[in-house]
C-alpha cells in the first residue's frame, strides 16, 4: 500500500469515527431546542385502548385491535390532542418481530390519520415484573392497572445473557422508524427505577435500581445508535429534585443522557410549576409526560393552563375507561372498588362509548388545544 493511500485509509476512519461520534452524541441544547420551536405544543394522553389491559394485549396479533384504536384516536383527534404516549413490550417483539413492526407501522397510519405523533416507550419499570407472552389475565375488579407488565421483566433485567435480544429489540425497532416522521420521540424506559408497592416489590430484584443503572445507559446507546431524527428521553418522576436541588443516580443518568428534558407530577399546580422552574435550569425543552389525578388537585382545570403558560408539552395519564381500571385509585390495590365507581374518577378523561367523563374538562382541552376557535371557523364557512 503507497504513502497516499495509507493517508486516504487513515483519513476514511477518522471521518468514520467522527461520524459515529457525531451520530451517538446528546443533542446540544440548540438542537433540542430547534427541534422544540417547531413542535406545535404538545397535548396528548398516555395510551392504551379500551380493550387492552396491558401493553402485550395491545400489541399480540391475537389482541391487537385497530378498530378500537382508530375510534378513540378520533376522540383525542376530536379535542385537538396532537400527541399520545404508547408503550411497547420487548416480549411482544421477540415472538414476532415482523409481524410487531407491522402492526406499530398501522398503529402509525391510524395516528397520522388523527394528526397525532405518539411518543413511544421501549421500556418500562412499574407494576408485575413477570410478563408472559399469550392470552393476558383478566382485570382484577375494582383494582388501578391490575394487568400492566413491565418491560423487560424482573428475570431478564437481572440477566446479562438476555441483553443481546433487548438490544435486538431497541435497534430494530428505532432503526426501522429513526426517519419516520410520524412519531414524536422515543422514551427509553418508563420510570426505570421504579419500585413498586404491593407484592410486585418482592418481586422485583433485591438489587433493582443497580441493574437498571448499568442497562439504562445502553438502552440509550442502543437506540441512539440508529441514529433517529426523533429525541430521546427517560422522565425523572420521583419528585424530590426540587427540595434537594440535585438528582439521584437513576435521575442523573436519566438526565445526562435525554435529548429533552421529561417528569411527572401527580402534585397540585404549585408543586407542578416549582418543578419546572427547576427543571428550566436544564435549558432545554420540557414536557410532562404524566399528570392528572383529580383527588391530589392534579386535574386539567388546574394544571393544564400551567403548562401551557410555561410551554411544557402536557400527556396526562388515562384517556379511556378500560380494562386499565385506572378510574380507580392507586391505592385501590388496598381497597379494592368493588360494585361501584369512585366517586370521583382518579384518572381518563372517556367513558368506554366515548363520552366525556366531565364535559368542563373536554371543554378546556379543545380551548387550550385551539379546537374550539378552529370549530368555531369552520362553522362560521
Amino acid at each position: 500500500m503507497s504513502k497516499t493511500q495509507k493517508i486516504l485509509q487513515s483519513f476514511s476512519l477518522i471521518l468514520l469515527f467522527c461520524f459515529a461520534v457525531s451520530a451517538q452524541s446528546r443533542w446540544t441544547e440548540r438542537e433540542a431546542n430547534d427541534w422544540y420551536a417547531k413542535q406545535p405544543f404538545l397535548v396528548g394522553s398516555n395510551f392504551v385502548p379500551a380493550s387492552a389491559i396491558n401493553e402485550l394485549e395491545m400489541w399480540q396479533a391475537d389482541t391487537f385491535d385497530p378498530q378500537r384504536i382508530d375510534t378513540e384516536l378520533g376522540w383525542a383527534e376530536s379535542l385537538g390532542m396532537n400527541t399520545m404516549r404508547v408503550f411497547l413490550h420487548d416480549l411482544a417483539y421477540s415472538q414476532d418481530p415482523e409481524g410487531f413492526k407491522k402492526r406499530l407501522n398501522q398503529f402509525l397510519d391510524i395516528s397520522a390519520k388523527h394528526k397525532i405523533k405518539p411518543m413511544i416507550v421501549l421500556f418500562d419499570s412499574v407494576w408485575d415484573p413477570n410478563p408472559q407472552t399469550g392470552r393476558q389475565r383478566v382485570p382484577r375488579p375494582g383494582i388501578h392497572n391490575s394487568g400492566w407488565v413491565q418491560s423487560p421483566g424482573a428475570k431478564a433485567l437481572a440477566d446479562p445473557a438476555q441483553y443481546p435480544r433487548l438490544e435486538k429489540y431497541v435497534k430494530d425497532v428505532v432503526s426501522s422508524f429513526a426517519r419516520d416522521e410520524r412519531i414524536n420521540s422515543w422514551d427509553i424506559w418508563n420510570e426505570p427505577d421504579n419500585r413498586n408497592g404491593n407484592d410486585y416489590a418482592k418481586q422485583d430484584p433485591p438489587n433493582k435500581i443497580e441493574l437498571v443503572n448499568k442497562l439504562l445507559p445502553l438502552a440509550f446507546q442502543w437506540a441512539r445508535s440508529a441514529r433517529p431524527v426523533q429525541p430521546l428521553t427517560s422522565g425523572i418522576w420521583k419528585g424530590d429534585y426540587p427540595n434537594t436541588e440535585k438528582f439521584d443516580s437513576t435521575e442523573q443518568i436519566q438526565i445526562d443522557n435525554s435529548d429533552i428534558i421529561t417528569f411527572h407530577s401527580y402534585d397540585p399546580a404549585d408543586e407542578f410549576a416549582k418543578r419546572i422552574k427547576f427543571l428550566q435550569k436544564l435549558n432545554r425543552p420540557i414536557l410532562c409526560t404524566e399528570y392528572m389525578a383529580r383527588p391530589r388537585g392534579s386535574t386539567f382545570v388546574a394544571i393544564l393552563p400551567v403548562g401551557k403558560r410555561y410551554n411544557v408539552g402536557m400527556i396526562n395519564w388515562g384517556f379511556v375507561e378500560g380494562k386499565s381500571q385506572t378510574i380507580y385509585p392507586w391505592d385501590s390495590w388496598e381497597r379494592p372498588y368493588v360494585d361501584y365507581e369512585p366517586w370521583i374518577w382518579f384518572h381518563d378523561v372517556f367513558r368506554t362509548d366515548g363520552t366525556p367523563y366531565l364535559r368542563e374538562e373536554t371543554d378546556l382541552i379543545k380551548r387550550i388545544t385551539g379546537k374550539t376557535k378552529a370549530q368555531a371557523a369552520a362553522g362560521a364557512r
